[in-house]
């Protein structure tokens, strides 16, 4: 508790420095809808003494998750305007591609969505010459579930009806169990037009996940990046679903949130037995990261995340990034970059262009230690 309500404390500090951003989360196999008028990321107002350049010199690559894609680009832009004579090339692919470069010893570090398997690690062993791969939280974000139902402008749901209008056991808006959790609200009789992604997607992972832990009675399938659910229609990329949502009278879909904000799309408020339902932002995402347990042992710092939170203003539809590094066994001509880049993007001012440009930031204590690993590899 003391934890949860010191985050909460910062995340709301932080919350009134929020500016109006473009950027958004965009998980592995979605789209980027995102950038500057000249096709680059848009900058941050990070200053160059938040930037410690140390000894870092020549080319750093990496590759993985586009979850992080427009926070690595903006980490990027802010970090060699300051130390000059670096380059930072993050190749934005997926997380799988990034750990497979990673584990061939081809990047510096990797970006995935979700945390090192056991067999990855074991692999990883070939290249950390003396060490392994370790997880390193550094980008959260809220997944929104965007509505287009005409005449309703407002609408709660929890985890066991979310689960049953995708599952399409709920098949018409006006069902006893919406009204029952929008009293007050005239719901249509129009049939409901459930959306999910195509391909293979981290948004996907981390809705199943969520449904999975927080309505398990009512979402059977396992959690996984291919959707499993009968019925609904599918659409590539978070792009495409947002799309049809938009379109479609009756649709709902998840995507993240800056496709609803970029389009005007309507979400939905979620239903955590809190006091009241949780709207989706950055820093109500940051609230319920801020409940994460660390379940990796030793400098690993991969992050349990609760599904079931019923802390107040904490939306848990959420999903959290890592870096991927070794340990131990790091290159010796590109550890100096790499620890450099890291420690900005885990610094104060690192984290805040994440809020500042609708990102969830990690929180504080667990911000912290991932520092203190950051200075400790090797």
């Amino acid at each position: 508790m003391k934890l949860q309500r010191k985050n909460m404390l910062r995340a709301s500090a932080l919350g009134a420095l929020v500016v109006s951003g473009a950027l958004v989360l965009t998980a592995c196999g979605s789209d980027d809808n995102t950038k500057g008028a000249d096709g680059s990321a848009k900058p941050s107002a990070a200053a160059a003494g938040d930037i410690k350049c140390d000894d870092a010199k020549g080319k750093l690559l990496a590759s993985g998750s586009s979850a992080q894609k427009n926070a690595i680009e903006l980490w990027i832009k802010n970090y060699m305007a300051a130390c000059s004579g670096v380059e930072v090339n993050y190749k934005s692919s997926s997380s799988g591609e990034g750990i497979v470069a990673f584990n061939q010893g081809t990047v510096g570090f990797a970006g995935s969505d979700s945390a090192l398997k056991p067999e990855q690690v074991e692999e990883s062993k070939k290249i950390c010459t003396g060490g392994q791969g370790i997880d390193l939280p550094m980008v959260g974000g809220p997944v929104a579930l965007g509505f287009n139902v005409a005449g309703v402008e407002k609408l709660n749901l929890d985890a066991a009806t979310i689960a049953n209008i995708f599952n399409d056991k709920i098949k018409k808006w006006d069902d006893e169990a919406i009204k029952k959790l929008n009293p007050g609200v005239t719901l249509p009789s129009t049939a409901i037009q459930a959306f999910h992604r195509s391909d293979d997607s981290g948004t996907t992972e981390n809705v199943t996940k969520y449904l999975k832990a927080a309505a398990p009675d009512a979402w059977p399938h396992e959690a996984a990046k291919k959707w499993a659910a009968p019925g609904g229609q599918a659409a590539s990329g978070s792009a495409g679903v947002a799309a049809q949502v938009k379109q479609v009278d009756g649709a709902i879909g998840y995507f993240e949130l800056s496709f609803a904000s970029a389009q005007g799309i309507k979400t939905v408020d979620l239903n955590t037995g809190a006091a009241a339902p949780v709207k989706a932002t950055g820093e109500n995402a940051s609230k319920a990261i801020a409940a994460a347990k660390i379940s990796g042992t030793g400098s690993d710092l991969a992050l349990k995340l609760d599904y079931t939170t019923k802390a107040e203003g904490a939306y848990p539809l959420v999903l959290v990034t890592y870096e991927v590094v070794c340990d131990k066994g790091n290159k010796a001509e590109t550890l100096p970059t790499v620890k450099s880049f890291l420690n900005y993007a885990a610094s104060d001012a690192g984290q805040k262009v994440l809020l500042d440009n609708g990102y969830a930031p990690i929180p504080a204590e667990i911000n912290a230690k991932v520092r203190e690993v950051i200075n400790t590899l090797g």
